[in-house]
């Protein structure tokens, strides 16, 4: 291995003995910097506050991670998240309403009941249409005598065709409905005030 002797060169080799010699902290600030809207900077600050600052919730941080980590899945009849195999919502007996509400992922059914005023149940379409369990959808709205579908996906072209799509693969007799305008073209519901959520799920119209 050569080594560049020159003043920088000196300088870089010692900056990287010294990172060498913390190897777990720099580490810690790597994985955090894979994170969603966590950069450089933000993950150095977060991981010298837990390792110097607080390492009790250092610990406590870390023992959740490797909890929810393993213990988090998703549910096998509406695919939002669950700590078993079918989740609280598709259980309680109180949300039979006859509404069911299409969204595009698990992030989005934690923001709806966030709000704490929708009282149906669930379908998460995930990835990709090919991907999409219809059978097991339209199972879902024969047993749970689902009278209405509400789809709760952001307003875009794309979405447009969609809500069609879905539309056709449905068997039953349902009535179909979407969330007002109001919510920003192409901004996914978890970036939406609660308020102007609200709103367009309670105005929602006819599809």
């Amino acid at each position: 291995m050569r080594y560049d002797f020159t003043p920088k060169g000196y300088k870089v080799y010692i900056m990287n003995q010294y990172r060498s010699s913390l190897k777990a902290f720099y580490e810690l600030i790597y994985a955090m910097e894979k994170l969603p809207s966590i950069g450089k900077k933000s993950a150095q600050k977060m991981a010298y506050a837990l390792c110097m600052e607080n390492k009790p919730l250092g610990l406590n941080i870390a023992h959740a991670i490797e909890n929810a980590t393993l213990m988090v899945r998703k549910c096998q009849k509406c695919f939002c998240l669950s700590e078993s195999e079918i989740c609280e919502i598709c259980t309680e007996s109180s949300r039979e309403n006859g509404e069911l509400c299409i969204v595009a992922s698990p992030q989005d059914v934690l923001t709806i009941e966030d709000m704490g005023e929708f009282g149906g149940r669930y379908f998460v379409l995930g990835g990709e249409l090919e991907e999409i369990d219809f059978a097991l959808l339209n199972s879902r709205i024969v047993t749970e005598s689902i009278k209405e579908v509400i789809f709760a996906l952001s307003p875009s072209l794309a979405n447009e065709a969609v809500m069609l799509y879905v539309e056709d693969k449905i068997q039953n007799a349902v009535h179909f409905s979407k969330i007002a305008q109001g919510v920003p073209t192409g901004i996914g519901l978890d970036s939406i005030d609660q308020l102007s959520l609200s709103r367009a799920l309670s105005a929602r119209v006819k599809v």
